[in-house]
């Protein structure tokens, strides 16, 4: 494929950096656009940078968004939406596909329509109803926030006891906390299972035969414990069009088609040996998931996404076994503390000590006279990946990578993978849905 050229636009947290820069090192022309000031640092020394990515349009092959809105009012969905109008490829959503995210009822309506099998749940705009209605109907149930505060990953919590009284405990006291700004949130029954994200990729009429199929583990520490972070890693394979994907996204292809979407969109759900059951949708790209999907992906990424963008059937080769993504952080990571930041992260040294930056992927990272540093102020400076035959194998070459890589303080979970290999697998395989039918 000859050289294209592509325009990536960051909306706010500078999201897509190693996207780009992937795209680059295949001998693409890129320009890169970050709209916060904060973060217009990262990727610096990597990839060519523009200050105005609306004068680069015209100029654009394909152009491509890395998250669901822009400033407080235009969504990229309305911006993708426009700019398709006006003839222009764009890997970006519409505004009904950003409103699967910034609105969990609104998902959970669009997948009953269409037949698409979804756990009790229920909206509320006032604690004190939420309260009663667990009262009521003892269970456990998963308190997930709507509006402003949805992205504040601490306040997600997860139920446990049987008769629902922990979470009647956490509403009382996000009420007298954040009743301020805590507007509403959804009640979701809790549903026991293994939790697995099915990921396709969208053309604007129809998925690719390739499915991602992806684990997240969203808490800091090791076992699953600690407060939720955006994630700490990710365990995936590819696989085809099979139960997984039929009972959910299949059912809903013909309405992302009407939308004209174009990318990746994603899927959380549980599944159990009674059903699979949606949780929430990411029509974006995921963070570091973009990075362990490129580790995967043995075509060229360039051309998969020009096709993508252009409506066109892309040629697909991925790596045919397992691969894991470790997300490497700094103090305070997941936290805002400006001055721990400071002290501890802010520039630090990102040293290798191989020459070897195979499974090396960047997020909040820049690059001067040579040297690789921390960027922005988010304290995530990259992911490192590995791939294998198994799990197992896989997990041991991402940690032998990790093990190469010196950043005073740096820490990251050392279990990604683990679930897959104590069971998940095995139970997935038992209850159907992963086999000779598409697997």
């Amino acid at each position: 494929m000859e050289s294209k050229h592509f325009l990536f636009v960051s909306a706010d947290a500078a999201l897509i950096t190693d996207l780009a820069w992937q795209v680059h090192r295949e001998g693409h022309d890129v320009k890169y656009y970050i709209e916060a000031e904060s973060d217009q640092e990262i990727g610096d020394g990597f990839v060519p940078k523009t200050d105005d990515w609306r004068a680069e349009v015209e100029w654009a092959d394909v152009i491509i968004f890395d998250d669901i809105w822009v400033g407080s009012d235009i969504g990229t969905g309305a911006l993708a939406k426009e700019l398709r109008e006006d003839g222009k490829a764009v890997v970006g959503g519409t505004p009904n596909t950003d409103h699967l995210e910034e609105d969990r009822g609104y998902a959970m309506e669009i997948l009953e329509e269409h037949g698409v099998n979804t756990v009790e749940h229920h909206i509320f705009d006032d604690f004190d109803a939420g309260i009663q209605h667990v009262q009521e109907n003892p269970a456990p149930y998963v308190i997930k926030p709507l509006g402003e505060v949805q992205n504040v990953k601490r306040l997600l919590y997860v139920g446990n006891d049987d008769d629902g009284s922990d979470v009647v405990d956490v509403l009382r006291a996000y009420k007298k906390a954040w009743g301020h700004r805590m507007k509403g949130f959804q009640l979701q029954r809790k549903v026991e299972g293994v939790e697995v994200a099915i990921c396709g990729f969208f053309n604007g009429n129809e998925f690719i035969d390739q499915v991602n199929f992806n684990f997240e583990h969203k808490k800091l520490f090791p076992g699953n414990i600690g407060p939720q972070t955006g994630e700490m890693g990710t365990s995936m394979f590819w696989a085809g069009q099979n139960k997984l994907f039929k009972e959910t996204f299949g059912k809903i292809e013909d309405w992302l088609a009407n939308e004209g979407y174009v990318g990746s969109i994603d899927l959380n759900c549980i599944v159990n040996e009674n059903g699979i059951y949606p949780l929430e949708f990411t029509p974006r790209f995921g963070y570091p998931t973009i990075a362990l999907q490129e580790e995967s992906i043995e075509s060229s990424t360039g051309e998969f996404f020009y096709d993508l963008a252009h409506g066109n059937d892309p040629e697909l080769e991925v790596h045919n076994g397992y691969q894991i993504g470790v997300r490497v952080v700094l103090p305070p990571f997941p936290f805002d503390d400006e001055k721990t930041y400071d002290e501890n992260s802010r520039n630090a040294a990102v040293v290798f000590q191989t020459e070897s930056r195979e499974g090396i992927h960047l997020e909040d990272a820049k690059k001067v006279d040579g040297q690789w540093r921390s960027a922005g102020d988010n304290g995530m400076p990259i992911v490192v990946t590995g791939k294998g035959d198994t799990m197992q194998r896989a997990r041991e070459r991402a940690y032998e990578r990790v093990d190469d890589v010196v950043i005073p303080n740096l820490y990251y979970r050392d279990d990604i993978g683990e679930r897959w290999i104590d069971g998940d697998g095995d139970r997935l395989l038992a209850w159907g849905y992963l086999g000779p039918e598409g697997e």
